[in-house]
Parts: structure tokens; sequence; C-alpha cells
């Protein structure tokens, strides 16, 4: 069985995915973390990053970093998206072979499934079908990410494994107003039409896309089970198995905030893939599953932006 507590690279570690697995791991008792922030070590630059890796030689590696955004952002930064998390992964990947990792965990995202795949997704529905246009760079390069784990373990024996996780929300996330996913977005929204008083919110959409959301904190719970009790090729749904509409979703953070105003749909605006959800039962089978309710998980983020936001420490 693998063990935790070993010398372990968080790739990504302020974000909110690598903070949620760094508190994940010291509760574990691993505490020999190797962390560097993005201006310490640019994960673009080949070379350094192989240099870091043959200095630092971690056992354990979780690539949690990567560029993210909403419909809004994939939209307008098509080539960032995709160049950044490529040479990202890429560069990790190799570096980690390089330096004879154990074991290295790449985190995906299901937005790599087909816009119009059957409900719910099981791994073997990737690239069965055309992507959904407004994330595509995203999606092809983590894509390029878990095949190029499954072509390490195929070709250099690396055990080298990938969780695809859902929509996440936790603490630690980006609140713009425009380049944040939808949950955030709505949560500062609400927020301020609260304390404005605005008399309603405006929202993308139909309302009508269904969403399936995991806290931040259960997806890290889950990369520490897949590193302990897996280690297959392939890639593993990390999810909760249950949806709601955004419709839905917009109601329950407007009635969380304490707003009471009126929600308005703007048809215009798009709505993106018709449904998300994932297949759970890989993982389920695996032993885990997710514990945190979206009402609990909204309250907590809620009151975490609060905090954040008086202390000045708001992402956005």
């Amino acid at each position: 069985m693998t063990k935790l507590d070993v010398t372990t690279y968080v790739a990504g570690h302020r974000g909110m995915v690598g903070s949620a697995l760094v508190r994940a791991l010291k509760a574990a008792g691993c505490h020999d973390l190797v962390l560097r922030t993005s201006s310490q070590l640019d994960l673009r630059d080949q070379a350094a990053v192989r240099e870091f890796m043959m200095e630092t030689r971690p056992e354990h590696v979780y690539l949690a970093a990567a560029k993210v955004g909403g419909i809004h952002a994939n939209n307008t930064y098509k080539a960032d998206f995709l160049y950044d998390n490529l040479m990202m992964e890429a560069n990790i990947i190799e570096a980690a072979r390089e330096a004879g990792v154990k074991k290295l965990l790449f985190l995906g995202s299901s937005c790599i499934y087909p816009k119009h795949a059957a409900q719910p997704m099981t791994e073997d529905a990737l690239l069965t079908g055309a992507l959904e246009p407004t994330n595509e760079p995203y999606a092809i390069a983590k894509i390029a990410g878990l095949k190029l784990c499954d072509a390490y373990r195929d070709q250099h024996g690396c055990n080298f494994i990938s969780a695809m996780p859902t929509n996440l929300y936790g603490p630690g996330d980006n609140y713009h107003p425009q380049n944040s996913h939808v949950l955030p977005a709505l949560v500062r929204r609400f927020h301020e039409a609260k304390t404005s008083g605005a008399p309603q919110v405006v929202c993308w959409g139909t309302g009508s896309p269904r969403r399936e959301f995991l806290h931040v904190d259960d997806l890290a719970q889950a990369c520490l089970h897949l590193m302990v009790h897996h280690d297959q090729p392939g890639w593993v749904n990390v999810g909760t198995g249950t949806d709601v509409t955004i419709k839905e979703l917009a109601e329950l953070i407007a009635s969380s905030v304490g707003y009471e105003g009126s929600i308005v749909w703007d048809t215009t605006q798009p709505d993106g893939t018709p449904r998300k959800l994932l297949d759970v039962g890989k993982i389920n089978g695996l032993g885990w599953k997710a514990s945190t309710t979206l009402h609990d998980g909204i309250r907590s983020v809620y009151a975490d932006f609060q905090r954040a936001l008086a202390e000045e420490e708001l992402r956005s």
C-alpha cells in the first residue's frame, strides 16, 4: 500500500485545489512538502522544472497547477489556455520521469468529455464526440495530460495516474466577475446585490443546464485515497453523482446569501454544455464517496467569501 508521508511536491499549491491538497496531506501526516510559487518556479520553463525536480527528488507529485477559468475566460484566452496548460503538464510529467518520482497524480476536468456524451458520463466516453466549443482549448490540454500519463506508464513504466473532477468550489476560489466559474461568480453577484440593495440579479443563459458540484476538500480526500489505493492506467471520475440546474443553484445561493430580490435570466448569453454529470461508480468501487452536501458547502463557501473580503484576501 502506498504511504503518504513521503517527500511530496504539490504543483499549484496556492490555487484552490492545490491548497486543499496541502491541507489534506498535512492532516494525513505528510509534512515533507516541496512547494514553489509561480514567481519562484515558472512551470512553463522546461529547464527550470527539470532542475527543480532533480534537486528536490520528490517521491510523490500532485499535478494541480493549471490555468483555469469560466466560459468567458476560456473564450477570450484560447491560446493561453491551450499553451500554458500543455507546457506545464508536459514539463512536470517528463521531469517526474527523469527524477524517478514513484507516483504522480494528474488532475484533469470533466470538460474533457464530449458535449453531448450520454449521462452520467463514464470514463470510456472520452473522445467519442465533439467537445464543448467554449472550453475546447482547456479540454484538449487536459486530454493530452491524461494521455501523457498513460503513455509514460506504457513506455517507461511510470506509476502515473489521473483523476477527473467535476465542477469544483471551496475556500480560495476565484471570484472575478467575468473570469470565474459559475458558483463563485453567483456568490459574488448575489452578495453585491444584497449589499447594494439591488432589486434584481441578472444571470447568464436560461438556467436550464444541469451541473454537478464537488467541494474541493472532498476532491482532496479523493486524491489521497487514489494515491493509496489506485495504481491502474486510465483515469477516474471524481464527483458526487448528483446534479442541479443552474436555476436551482442560483436560488440556493441567493437563499444562503440572504438575497431577497428577483432573479432574471439573460437568454442572449451562452448556456454551455446542457448537462455534465459524472458516473462515479469507479471511484465508489475503490471505497471513496463525497461527504459534503451542496447546501452545506455553499454556506461554508459564503462564510469564507465574507472572511476573505473583510481581510482583503479575495481572489478576483
